[in-house]
């Protein structure tokens, strides 16, 4: 058996219905997962679920009994959870909104926030189960500035959430959780659109980074299932920068 089949686990994704977490649910799906898909947009959901193994589960990951039920509807659904993807996130907006300190705070809830609170609360089944898999989804601008994009709440939640995945790595690694981080770079999903879509914005990115692209979505399918499967059991604490060489200049 490969060591990224993931039959038999059950996993969590946030922010599923979109961009990036509509991939991650499929390719875990696809590598033999049961998985229960979540985001407050149920329609798209469904749509992502069509026939196969996705439940899909409407959820405001900064709720707190959005996400207690969330859990609860997993655990009664599957009785056990493997894996989760704390894929939900957001940036400030436009300059103007993230220099305000409301855009701040409502940036940090979401991308920060949420991620603990999910995270702590998949801790007590799988610390139960003696093992699990946390993925925090966290970006290349947690390890570098985002000039000339400024976004000040972004980089300061994505560069906490680099801090919490290690701090709890270390907390929960004797329980047999790993935790662990993917920092993407620049690829093609709804929140970049505007970047790559915009010619000046392209041509910027093309000469700063190194590969002179963005990144494929299927290009993270290596490392989500590096990370969701028994093939990373020795590793937590751990966060991949998966940017196209963005963060060595």
């Amino acid at each position: 058996m490969p060591l990224s089949d993931l039959t038999g686990k059950v996993a969590i994704v946030t922010g599923a219905s979109s961009g990036l977490g509509a991939r991650f649910a499929s390719v875990l799906a696809d590598a033999g997962a049961q998985v229960v898909a979540a985001a407050r947009r149920l329609d798209r959901l469904e749509q992502l679920a069509g026939d196969r193994k996705i439940a899909p589960v409407r959820c405001d990951v900064t709720d707190d009994g959005d996400v207690a039920h969330l859990l609860e509807t997993t655990l009664e659904r599957f009785g056990r959870v493997d894996v989760c993807v704390n894929n939900a996130g957001a940036s400030s907006g436009g300059p103007e909104r993230q220099a305000t300190l409301g855009a701040f705070r409502d940036v940090l809830r979401l991308n920060l926030e949420a991620v603990f609170a999910l995270s702590q609360a998949v801790s007590t089944p799988m610390r139960t189960q003696g093992s699990g898999s946390v993925i925090n989804i966290s970006s290349m601008f947690s390890l570098v500035a985002s000039a000339p994009v400024p976004d000040a709440g972004y980089v300061a939640s994505k560069s906490a959430v680099n801090g919490l995945t290690r701090e709890l790595a270390a907390q929960w690694a004797r329980d047999g959780v790993r935790v662990n981080a993917i920092a993407p770079g620049f690829f093609h999903s709804e929140m970049t659109a505007g970047l790559v879509e915009d010619e000046r914005s392209r041509k910027w990115f093309e000469r700063a980074c190194p590969m002179g692209r963005p990144g494929r979505p299927e290009e993270l399918d290596g490392i989500l299932l590096f990370l969701a499967s028994d093939a990373s059991s020795y590793c937590t604490g751990q966060v991949f920068a998966i940017d196209g060489g963005w963060t060595i200049r």
